[in-house]
């Protein structure tokens, strides 16, 4: 999983070019992201898996339907991110009977935000979920400036780009990844070491997290 957060630099380039730098802008994207949100998985199941998969992915696809199943969960920790993006963002822990089932980051920016569901089997990753959002326009960007800069669209929610990336875990390490926009060819032997080694390094940046006072 390449770092998709470092967004700063894009969205000034953006803000400067549409002439919205400032704090007002800062101000307004903080309150609309509250509003905004990528919606979490619930009560669904994954997409059909490759036939020579299907045997393996099967307890993990299982997994993750019964997962985002629960709706009464023992206990829910919150903690904020920051220093990931240009917005922040939080983290929530859910907890079944003492156990930690799932994890839940959003990660927000003026340009986009980013929501990745941490599914584990047996204390150890099992599925993690990635649904990334690239706004339209700057967050801040509404009918006034779209106005003023003769433009033809302010920001729409529902005119995102979305990217969805499925990574499956067998035994701890990662063995497939589905993403909505490559063309199905398998991917390469070290681009999947490396996603392997950004994930659980996420993974575990969120464990520690969780634990900081």
């Amino acid at each position: 999983m390449k770092n998709k957060y470092l967004q700063s630099f894009l969205i000034l380039l953006i803000a400067f070019h549409f002439g919205y730098a400032g704090n007002w802008s800062y101000q307004f994207s903080l309150e609309k992201k509250d509003t905004i949100r990528i919606k979490e998985s619930l009560h669904e199941e994954d997409i059909e898996a490759n036939e020579y998969l299907k045997d393996r992915l099967k307890p993990i696809q299982s997994n993750f339907k019964r997962i985002n199943s629960i709706t009464q969960w023992t206990n829910i920790k919150k903690k904020n991110i920051e220093g990931e993006s240009a917005e922040g963002g939080e983290a929530t822990y859910y907890y079944k009977n003492n156990r930690l089932e799932k994890i839940m980051a959003r990660h927000y920016g003026e340009m986009g935000q980013v929501l990745i569901e941490y599914y584990l089997l047996n204390s150890k990753l099992s599925f993690v979920f990635e649904k990334d959002y690239k706004y339209n326009r700057p967050l801040f960007y509404d009918a006034k400036a779209m106005k003023e800069n003769n433009d033809t669209e302010a920001f729409d929610f529902e005119k995102s780009e979305i990217v969805e990336t499925r990574n499956y875990f067998e035994g701890g390490s990662l063995m497939h990844i589905v993403n909505s926009q490559d063309c199905g060819a398998p991917f390469s032997g070290d681009y999947m070491r490396e996603e392997d080694k950004s994930i659980k390094d996420d993974f575990k940046r969120l464990l520690k997290l969780e634990k900081a006072k």
